[in-house]
C-alpha cells in the first residue's frame, strides 16, 4: 500500500510550507532546549552535589571535633589523681568517691551535652554524675556492650552506637556512650571503666543545622553500619521507614542517586570510623534551574515566533501564483470561464503550469459549449420520442375494443373511446413545448385512464384529487402517465377484483408533490431496490420506463428532485414525485 506524504494531508500548499518550516524550527529548538536543559541540570546537580559534600564534610569535622573533645575529657579523667585514689582505695570509699564526684559535677555544670558521666569498678563500686545517682539494680553493668567494649579496647576510647542508657537508675536517655578502661598503677588495685554519655540532642543539633531542603536530612552510621543517629530513628526501628544502609556501606563513591530521585552523599571519618550520610531530594536541588529553564524557554519561544513570521512571509511569496491559479480553477468549476484566463509571470514551473491551464480552460470552454448544445438537442429528441411513443399493443387493443363495441351496437361507447384515443394521440404527438401545466398533465393522464377503464371495464377505478393551488404550475410533459401505466400493468392487472388508482397533488413548502397510488399486488423489498434499473422492454407498457422519467426530472430540475417509491407486498404501491414550486418551468 502506498504511503501518503504527510504534507499532502493539508488542503493548502501555504499551510504545508508553514507547517514544514514550523516542524523544522520546533525540532531545532527542541534539540537546543534538551541539550541546554540537560547541560544546565547536570551542572546544577554537580554543583549541588559538591555543595552537599562540603556540608556533610563539615558535619563530619564538627562531630570529629566533638568526639575529640569528649576523648580529651576521658583522658583528663583517666589521668586524674582522685580517680586513681578511688580505684586504689581499700577504705574510705565515700571520701574518695566524693572527690571524683566534685570533678564530675564540674564537668556536668560546664557541659550541657553530657547526659551521664561515671566510673564503675570491677568490684561494683561507682561514682555517677553529681554523686547522688546510683546504678540500676536490675541491670548488670558488666554485661552492657559499651562496658565490654571498653575492657576489650584495653585503655583506648570506644564509641558505642546510639542506645537507651539504662545503667543509671531512673534515667533512660537516648545517648551515644564513650567509654574506656582505667587501670591503677598498683597491680592489686581495682580496674574500672569510665564512661560519658553524649546527649543525643547534641548530635541531633549538629545534623539539623545542615539545610538539605524540605525533604533532606542527615544520618550517621558506625563502623558496622548500625544507625547512630537518624532524624526518624523510631520509625526506622519500628520498620515504618527503610534506609539504603547496605548500599551506603558498600559504595566506593562519595555520592549516588537512587531511582526515586534521592541524592545520597557519603563522608567517612577516619577518626571515629563513623559514616555521615546526607540525603537530599534531587528535584529540590534542581529548583534553582527553573530560572535558567524559563530563560531558555523564553528565548526558544521568541526564536520560534520570529522564524514562524519569516516562514509565513516566504510562504506567501511562494504560493501567490499557486493561489491565483487555484482561484481561477474555482471560477472554472463554477462555470465562469471569463475570469479563468491568467497572466503568465515567471518562466518557471508555475508559469508553465499557468500557460497550460489557460490552454486547457479554453478547450474545456469550447467542449462545454458544444456539449451543452448536444445535450439540449438530445433532451428535446428524447422528449419528442417519448411523446411519439404509443405502445402498438395498447393501440391495437384499443382499436380492437372499438371494433368489438361497434359490432355489438354500443355506439356511445365507441364514440367515447374513439374521442379519448384521439385526444391521447393529439397530446402525445404535440411537440410545441417541453412543459405543460399540472392541470394539462392531469387531463392527459385522465384521458389515458378513461381508455383503460373502458378496456378493463369493472377491473379499474381511478380518482384524481389535485389542489387548485398547484394546477397552473408548469411541469415537464409525460411524468404522470408512465407512472399510471406502471401501476396498471404491474399492480392492478394481477390483483383479484377491482383495483383503484389515486392521483393526488399538493404544495409542501418550496416543493409540490404529485402522488400516484394503487392498491395492487405491491412489491417486495428487493424489487423496490431495483425499480429504477434498466430492464428489457415489455410490450405491454410504453417501454420508456421509470428510469427515463426520473432522469428527465433530475436533468431538468436538479438531483434533489425526482421519484421515490413506497410499497408493501400485497398492500399496494405509491409513487411520489417531488418538483420545485414556483419555478415556472425554468430549466436548470
Amino acid at each position: 500500500m502506498k504511503r501518503k506524504n504527510i504534507i499532502l494531508r493539508f488542503r493548502s500548499i501555504r499551510t504545508s510550507i508553514i507547517v514544514s518550516f514550523a516542524a523544522l524550527i520546533v525540532f531545532a529548538l527542541l534539540t537546543f532546549l534538551v541539550i541546554s536543559l540537560r547541560y544546565t541540570e547536570n551542572t546544577i546537580l554537580d554543583n549541588s552535589t559538591e555543595y552537599t559534600s562540603q556540608l556533610i564534610g563539615q558535619v563530619n569535622g564538627d562531630i570529629d571535633s566533638y568526639i575529640s573533645y569528649m576523648e580529651n575529657i576521658s583522658l583528663v579523667v583517666a589521668s586524674n589523681q582522685a580517680v586513681y585514689e578511688f580505684l586504689a582505695a581499700e577504705e574510705e570509699w565515700d571520701e574518695r568517691a566524693e572527690q571524683v564526684a566534685v570533678m564530675f559535677r564540674t564537668l556536668k555544670d560546664t557541659r550541657q551535652d553530657i547526659s551521664n558521666i561515671g566510673i564503675v569498678t570491677g568490684e561494683g563500686e561507682y561514682v555517677l554524675n553529681r554523686g547522688g545517682d546510683r546504678l540500676n539494680p536490675y541491670v548488670d553493668v558488666g554485661d552492657l556492650p559499651w562496658y565490654q567494649a571498653a575492657l576489650e579496647a584495653e585503655g583506648r576510647n570506644v564509641l558505642s552506637s546510639s542506645h537507651v542508657q539504662n545503667a543509671v537508675y531512673n534515667s533512660y536517655d537516648w545517648v551515644v556512650t564513650l567509654s574506656r578502661q582505667i587501670r591503677s598503677a598498683r597491680e592489686t588495685a581495682s580496674q574500672g571503666v569510665f564512661f560519658v554519655d553524649l546527649n543525643y540532642n547534641s548530635i541531633n543539633t549538629l545534623c539539623e543545622n545542615i539545610n538539605l531542603g524540605e525533604r533532606g536530612y542527615v544520618f550517621i552510621l558506625d563502623r558496622e553500619g548500625s544507625v547512630i543517629y537518624h532524624p526518624q530513628q523510631q520509625l526506622l526501628y519500628s520498620g515504618l521507614k527503610t534506609e539504603r544502609l547496605q548500599e551506603v556501606m558498600d559504595t566506593g563513591e562519595t555520592s549516588f542517586v537512587t531511582e526515586d530521585e534521592y541524592l545520597y552523599t557519603v563522608s567517612r571519618s577516619d577518626y571515629t570510623g563513623w559514616t555521615i550520610v546526607g540525603v537530599a531530594y534531587v528535584p529540590e536541588l534542581l529548583k534553582n534551574s527553573r530560572e535558567a529553564q524559563s530563560m531558555y524557554l523564553f528565548m526558544a519561544l521568541a526564536l520560534f515566533l520570529v522564524a514562524l513570521a519569516l516562514a509565513v512571509l516566504l510562504s506567501d511569496e511562494i504560493t501567490k501564483p499557486v493561489k491565483r491559479l487555484e482561484n481561477s480553477m474555482e471560477a472554472v468549476k463554477k462555470g465562469n470561464f471569463d475570469r479563468a484566463a491568467l497572466e503568465v509571470g515567471d518562466e518557471n514551473e508555475i508559469g508553465r503550469l499557468t500557460r497550460s491551464f489557460n490552454i486547457m480552460t479554453e478547450e474545456i470552454k469550447k467542449l462545454m459549449e458544444e456539449s451543452e448544445r448536444e445535450q439540449q438537442a438530445k433532451r428535446k429528441n428524447e422528449l419528442k420520442a417519448l411523446q411519439n411513443q404509443i405502445n402498438p399493443h395498447f393501440l391495437y387493443n384499443t382499436l380492437d375494443s372499438i371494433i368489438w363495441m361497434a359490432e355489438w351496437g354500443k355506439n356511445q361507447e365507441v364514440v367515447e373511446m374513439t374521442s379519448s384515443l384521439a385526444k391521447l394521440l393529439r397530446r402525445s404527438i404535440s411537440n410545441e413545448q417541453e412543459t405543460v401545466t399540472v392541470e394539462e398533465e392531469a387531463a392527459y393522464t385522465e384521458t389515458y385512464l378513461r381508455i383503460q377503464k373502458m378496456r378493463y371495464k369493472d377491473k379499474l377505478e381511478y380518482e384524481i384529487s389535485i389542489d387548485q393551488e398547484i394546477m397552473q404550475e408548469e411541469v415537464i410533459k409525460l411524468i404522470l402517465q408512465p407512472l399510471v401505466e406502471n401501476s396498471i400493468y404491474h399492480g392492478i392487472k394481477y390483483k383479484e377484483g377491482k383495483g383503484l388508482i389515486e392521483i393526488s397533488g399538493y404544495r409542501e413548502g418550496d416543493c409540490m408533490v404529485l402522488k400516484v397510488r394503487d392498491d395492487g399486488i405491491g412489491m417486495d423489498e428487493e424489487t423496490l431496490e431495483h425499480i429504477f434499473e434498466k430492464h428489457v422492454r415489455d410490450t405491454r407498457s410504453n417501454g420508456v420506463g421509470l428510469k427515463n422519467v426520473n432522469e428527465r426530472i433530475q436533468l431538468y430540475y436538479g438531483a434533489e428532485y425526482g421519484i421515490t417509491y413506497e410499497s408493501i407486498r400485497g398492500g399496494g404501491t405509491t409513487a411520489v414525485i417531488r418538483l420545485p414550486y414556483g419555478r415556472e418551468g425554468q430549466e436548470r
